[in-house]
């Protein structure tokens, strides 16, 4: 018997696969005591399970490991993982002297009870390179673009690093792309400005794979704005949406806010379930 086991963080998403692969939602509790401590149960005996479920923030964490252990016990033979958004995903490497790659270490943990991990637009996508199973990393950004169809005639990145993700987000719109330039102008002003496209007039997306504080969207959108852009819309992967970054991003000036459901939020109108059901 196969079944998805949603965990708490992502519960719509798990619901699009179970109806995208036609496969059936465990029976599930979880729940803490008055102590803080976490309860996590499987109510049905079960071949082979997809679980659900975040590493962010650090309490996802713990409940991802109960419920692989608690599939296990009920009969599990093979345990696919889907982490949507993979936190601790940034610290993919030794920066000072002395810190951990967390990265690295939770994928460490995530395989003691996995045959295959799954996860949506990572920080960068080598950190597949840390498991020891199957891992696939997928891609969102095809769905984000389709839902600005017809609305928006050019895709920006906002840094050479995210390039790729943009470029692909034109070829689905069918626009030009072009990726975002930082120039200092003095100690608390900065210029932001596409390297070779002209926005004026135009009806810009601006996609990213994490909006966490939004402070580089919003100086973005800003500077964009003074360019002449008539529109501008912000697009992610993940809307962690730290630190009152929606309101800072809509001050700026953006005309629409859209995340996939791999963090679910009012903005969560995208979903992630096509890219991870063609991998499950």
């Amino acid at each position: 018997m196969k079944r998805i086991i949603a965990g708490s963080s992502s519960p719509h998403l798990a619901g699009e696969l179970s109806d995208t692969l036609n496969v059936p939602l465990a029976e599930t509790t979880v729940k803490r005591f008055p102590d803080g401590e976490l309860y996590v149960r499987v109510h049905e005996e079960l071949d082979e399970a997809i679980i659900v479920q975040n590493t962010y923030p650090d309490g996802n964490i713990v409940e991802l490991f109960f419920l692989q252990d608690a599939a296990r016990r009920m009969g599990a033979d093979t345990v696919r993982v889907v982490v949507p958004y993979y936190g601790y995903g940034r610290q993919d490497q030794v920066f000072e002297p002395g810190e951990a790659v967390s990265a690295a270490k939770l994928a460490e943990l995530i395989e003691q009870d996995a045959d295959m991990v799954a996860t949506v637009d990572p920080h960068k996508e080598y950190i597949s390179e840390f498991f020891d199973i199957r891992a696939h990393v997928v891609t969102a950004v095809s769905e984000l673009a389709e839902h600005f169809t017809g609305r928006a005639d050019m895709v920006l990145a906002p840094d050479h690093g995210a390039l790729q993700r943009a470029r692909l987000a034109a070829d689905t719109i069918g626009c030009p792309y072009d990726h975002l330039e930082k120039t200092r102008l003095s100690g608390d002003e900065v210029e932001m400005q596409p390297k070779k496209l002209d926005v004026a007039g135009s009806h810009v997306l601006i996609v990213d794979d994490i909006i966490s504080t939004g402070g580089t969207m919003a100086a973005a959108i800003r500077n964009l704005k003074k360019q002449g852009a008539t529109e501008i819309y912000a697009a992610c992967s993940h809307g962690l949406f730290a630190g009152g970054a929606v309101e800072r991003i809509e001050q700026a000036g953006c005309d629409d806010i859209v995340a996939t459901d791999t963090i679910e939020s009012e903005f969560s109108v995208v979903s992630a379930a096509p890219p991870l059901s063609a991998v499950l």
